[in-house]
């Protein structure tokens, strides 16, 4: 697909207020061993290895602040979010209607602190319906099975993706424009070459995965790294900043709870 086709699948959100999305995020800021040396810093003139590139805005980084000082914050128009440790990578409970998914599970051993997390709203195993990853990495997928087994609900990956991905149950492969529990997918590839994002229009929350990374306040680039296909994944990130959101949501990193699309359109720009 072409840069330009990407681009006209832009997004405008018709109503932010009418969100009835409520996220938990399961994590902290840190990167992972594996996610460590930098965001796509060769991409950007005038950066350096230990710095990488970042976009932010004031809104989004006074947010994230008041976010990472508290356990749990409102946002958007009554988005919850509480955090819970996974040491240094990012997992996500969506729910709404006493219903939830999971968009990605951890490494492996982490079901223990994604059931804390459906505890803290009020859910347990048997409210949640859909399992997405993000992508094929352990730190994302290492604990896919066990929620698996545990529900007994489909789970759903991008095509080039779920070969890689070991689970005993055969997963659903998401493209461009499939929707699962009111989420979008937008395909990202680059960082592996079925990644995915997750955009809730109605709520203006992207849940990015890999494909970005939350950095100093800010949006960083995929991470140079440990990208498959640092090229495509620049490209990706241009795609993201043709969608409008307010919240991004990353694998790694704070996540940024105001004009996050901003945030990203300014990294596209400085990706050339």
């Amino acid at each position: 697909m072409t840069a330009q086709a990407l681009i006209t699948r832009r997004m405008l959100l018709k109503d932010m207020g009418k969100a009835g999305l409520a996220v938990v995020l399961l994590g902290t800021a840190a990167c992972t061993p594996e996610e460590t040396g930098g965001s796509s810093t060769a991409a950007i003139p005038g950066t350096s290895s230990t710095s990488p590139p970042v976009a932010t805005t004031e809104d989004a980084m006074s947010t994230t602040t008041a976010a990472a000082a508290a356990t749990s914050t409102t946002a958007n128009g009554g988005q919850v979010w509480q955090r819970v440790n996974l040491d240094f990578v990012s997992a996500y409970i969506v729910y709404r209607g006493g219903e939830a998914a999971i968009v990605d599970t951890g490494v492996s051993g982490s079901e223990t602190a994604i059931e804390a997390g459906l505890g803290e709203i009020g859910l347990t195993w048997s409210d949640v319906g859909h399992v997405i990853a993000t992508h094929k990495h352990p730190d994302h997928a290492g604990s896919l099975e066990a929620v698996i087994a545990t529900t007994g609900v489909p789970w759903y990956a991008g095509a080039a993706d779920i070969p890689a991905i070991n689970v005993s149950t055969e997963g659903t492969a998401l493209s461009n424009g499939a929707t699962v529990f009111g989420m979008e997918t937008i395909e990202t590839p680059g960082h592996t070459a079925g990644h995915i994002c997750l955009l809730d229009t109605e709520a203006g929350v992207l849940i990015a995965g890999d494909a970005l990374n939350g950095s100093g306040g800010g949006v960083a680039g995929p991470n140079a790294r440990f990208s498959e296909d640092l090229v495509l994944a620049n490209l990706s990130v241009q795609d993201l900043a043709s969608f409008e959101y307010e919240v991004a949501l990353f694998g790694h990193g704070e996540p940024v709870l105001t004009g996050a699309s901003v945030a990203v359109a300014d990294l596209a720009a400085s990706l050339g």
